[in-house]
């Protein structure tokens, strides 16, 4: 696909949400038909804590491309329960690398992000504005990009005062090991992750949190070709017994 280098939005800083779409001046044939795609994800979860008791939930989003836009709408179980209804329904409309709009029906609550990125002497630096109206909660994400093996983050919460900074490090040739070390300033304490990625879409990730003193371990694997799901197992140091509690989480992609 042919793509003006003009046109091309700025990058996303680095969220679940966000995908890379460049638009050219003449579309061809497949592009028209690749924007007319309605794409659905399926999620579903299932989780046993500490008391051996279990539970289980799933979600659904559907997306549709609306110019240099996307319009979804989510839906939890929560929305068909009983009958129809608007719980855990949420309506959305994004521009990639731009902003993001997201609309709870039965609270009528708005949550609208604004995301950004410049250049500051050679460094990518990408800005994130996120303030939720009924909660009157705002944060802004800062990231400073060094080269692709370094990157520092600050996330700042208003009102609460609540502070991280994470340092962000690639290890190896094809940067396959990362390291996250991360600061609570309003706590004092540091949390701690390390990832590992494997070929085919695999991922181990490791997690210790030193205020709560819970250790994770995470399995993720994303593939067209193998699926996309997650496993995770996670314990608290400072209990007695220390029973893992599992979460196990499979995602399914259709185009329609």
């Amino acid at each position: 696909m042919m793509m003006a280098d003009s046109l091309r939005p700025p990058p996303a800083p680095s969220s679940s949400n966000s995908i890379s779409i460049a638009a050219s001046s003449r579309p061809d044939k497949g592009q028209k038909d690749e924007r007319a795609k309605m794409k659905t994800t399926v999620k579903g979860k299932y989780e046993v804590n500490n008391s051996a008791t279990s539970a289980a939930s799933a979600a659904a989003t559907i997306s549709l491309h609306a110019g240099d836009g996307r319009l979804k709408a989510s839906a939890t179980e929560a929305t068909f329960a009983n009958g129809s209804s608007l719980d855990g329904l949420v309506l959305s409309f994004e521009k990639p690398g731009a902003f993001i709009l997201d609309y709870t029906v039965k609270d009528k609550d708005v949550r609208f992000q604004f995301m950004n990125s410049f250049k500051v002497v050679e460094k990518t630096v990408n800005l994130t504005y996120t303030h939720a109206r009924a909660a009157n909660r705002t944060a802004i994400d800062g990231s400073l990009v060094f080269d692709p093996a370094n990157k520092v983050s600050v996330n700042y919460a208003f009102g609460s005062g609540n502070c991280k900074v994470k340092y962000w490090y690639a290890h190896g040739e094809l940067k396959r090991t990362v390291l996250e070390p991360c600061y609570d300033v309003s706590k004092n304490a540091w949390d701690f992750a390390m990832i590992k990625k494997f070929e085919g879409g695999d991922s181990l990730k490791a997690t210790y949190h030193t205020t709560t003193k819970n250790l994770g371990l995470e399995w993720n694997r994303d593939s067209q070709e193998k699926g996309c799901f997650k496993i995770l197992a996670s314990m608290n140091l400072a209990e007695k017994q220390m029973t893992p509690k599992l979460m196990m989480e499979s995602t399914w992609n259709y185009e329609i």
